[in-house]
């Protein structure tokens, strides 16, 4: 009796690690928008399909190499003088905010959102929908030039990278799984973003010529 209750037991641990590991590889096949701290505390921006969007045409923004040289180049200590701690790990650091945690993932109000890098113009509310992620996500940027897009294999998976146009900070990642009219859905960092109401005053925006 005790080596068969022993041996129930070891088959039911058995079954329940692989439980657990069956629900890791979900949240992982499904994961969008990562960083290393991220995965250590087991969260990660959630993608419906985990697939990089396959973009292109005159009206998809711009597919830039990793020696794409931005316009806005400031040094790390200035950045970390214009950023917050938390907008400085997302941006610079390529970091992740937990889902649902942050400030616009469910906010309903029209207006625009901005770089918090630059002040320049990404998305517009017209364009935001709830994609159930806890990520503010978006059908497209407010115009293609806003953004750039990079290839990112960071963690074994091929995903697609979303930059501001005119530093390269991290926004977060698009996807192939929004709904129409695009068909595409841009995962966004909340601390990545600056949201201006309608009627409100914009963030002054960072040009070449300003930078420090």
């Amino acid at each position: 009796m005790k080596i068969q209750r022993r041996s129930f037991a070891a088959q039911l641990i058995g079954v329940l690690a692989i439980a657990a590991l069956l629900v890791l590889a979900v949240v992982f096949v499904r994961m969008g928008t990562v960083s290393a701290e991220t995965v250590r505390s087991a969260s990660g921006q959630v993608a419906a399909s985990g697939q990089p969007a396959a973009l292109g045409g005159a009206d998809s923004p711009q597919m830039v190499g990793p020696h794409f040289v931005f316009p806005i180049r400031l040094t790390d200590a200035q950045w970390r003088a214009r950023l917050t701690r938390e907008q400085y790990y997302i941006l610079r650091e390529r970091g992740t905010e937990a889902p649902f945690t942050g400030k616009y993932w469910n906010n309903h109000a029209d207006g625009t959102y901005y770089s918090a890098a630059t002040g320049q113009p990404l998305f517009s509310s017209k364009d935001k929908f709830d994609s159930g992620t806890g990520w503010p996500s978006f059908t497209r940027p407010i115009s293609p030039g806003a953004v750039k897009l990079r290839v990112d294999d960071s963690f074994g998976m091929e995903r697609t990278e979303v930059v501001d146009s005119l530093s390269g900070s991290h926004l977060g990642h698009v996807f192939d799984d929004g709904p129409p009219p695009t068909g595409e859905r841009y995962c966004m960092n909340s601390a990545a973003l600056i949201f201006v109401p309608t009627g409100g005053t914009p963030p002054t925006e960072l040009s070449p010529k300003e930078a420090p």
